[in-house]
């Protein structure tokens, strides 16, 4: 069933819904697919990318230069599927609150695309092919794959009792770059570590900017984000956690050895998320978006620096 998109809450103001009418699945996709595509967010493949890019980069910098083209292959489906079954764990989890948001209104559960059933039976199916993956990572790699399950199912949870699921988000989208370095080196260093941390705070960052979209809307749900508890001072949060993440990012290269390339990525990757914080307007919910997309260039740049910092 191809949903149907009524006029936005409020015509008065931009409309914020994240599904578009007559988008590729809508065009492409035969319209029994559509449902399952936009539930773990084919439409959208921004956050996968965003999810894929720091662990390429991870997987680059664990080799010393190019990765293993299979390992590429592997890393990357993985990331691909795990991103969707959290996408469909959290439309599940949040059906009954996603028709009164208006960003969430046309997602499929919610919206009476899709029945419930149906999406635990593809979530089981997604879940069946990550399995199969594990196969082809050492043992290590799969036991952290084993830890990192829970966390993407918590995740949608973590909204009704506290302010931080960007953390848990950032967590568990970014464990990719712990295991790309167990399954390449059977050890994960404490270099790798800090950039894993430095990923996590740039995704707290990053997704709380995404979360000002949501945010009258949770307060009248009685939801919480890090973006209700950042409030007015968004700036100056945003401002702490990118330069965290810029900081821990430098003195990870510092300790793998990296060349001087990776630094000089790194002043752009700092220059850029100085741009976002001056963008940034708590007032300004439609400016959510742009920014969180904007984010694609600082994945880039990391992959671009982690080459830079091994090959050069």
């Amino acid at each position: 069933m191809q949903p149907h998109f009524p006029s936005p809450f409020d015509s008065s103001r931009p409309d914020l819904a994240d599904m578009r009418p007559n988008d590729w699945v809508a065009r492409w996709l035969p319209p029994s697919w559509g449902p399952y595509a936009r539930l773990c967010r084919l439409d959208r493949p921004v956050g996968t990318w965003l999810t894929l890019l720091p662990c390429i980069a991870a997987l680059i910098q664990a080799a010393g230069g190019w990765p293993d083209l299979w390992r590429l292959f592997i890393f990357s489906f993985g990331a691909l599927l795990m991103r969707g079954v959290g996408c469909c764990f959290n439309d599940i989890f949040d059906r009954d609150f996603d028709h009164q948001v208006e960003r969430t209104r046309f997602r499929p559960l919610t919206s009476g695309q899709l029945s419930l059933k149906n999406a635990w039976i593809f979530v089981f199916a997604q879940l069946v092919i990550a399995a199969l993956l594990l196969l082809a990572i050492n043992s290590y790699s799969r036991w952290l794959a084993l830890l990192l399950l829970p966390l993407v199912v918590i995740y949608p949870l973590c909204k009704r009792f506290t302010h931080w699921p960007q953390a848990v988000l950032g967590i568990a989208f970014n464990w990719g770059m712990l295991m790309a370095w167990s399954d390449t080196q059977n050890t994960v260093p404490l270099a790798a570590i800090a950039m894993w941390a430095g990923a996590v705070t740039w995704q707290i960052g990053y997704d709380a900017i995404y979360g000002y979209i949501d945010m009258e809307d949770d307060l009248k749900l009685g939801l919480k984000s890090a973006a209700i508890r950042f409030g007015d001072q968004g700036k100056l949060w945003l401002s702490g956690f990118y330069g965290v993440s810029v900081l821990l990012w430098i003195w990870a290269g510092y300790a793998m050895g990296m060349h001087w390339a990776y630094f000089v990525i790194m002043v752009g990757i700092a220059l850029h998320l100085a741009w976002q914080i001056y963008q940034f307007d708590p007032k300004k919910r439609e400016l959510g978006l742009p920014l969180f997309r904007a984010n694609m260039t600082v994945g880039v740049l990391l992959v671009i620096a982690a080459l830079g910092g091994t090959l050069l």
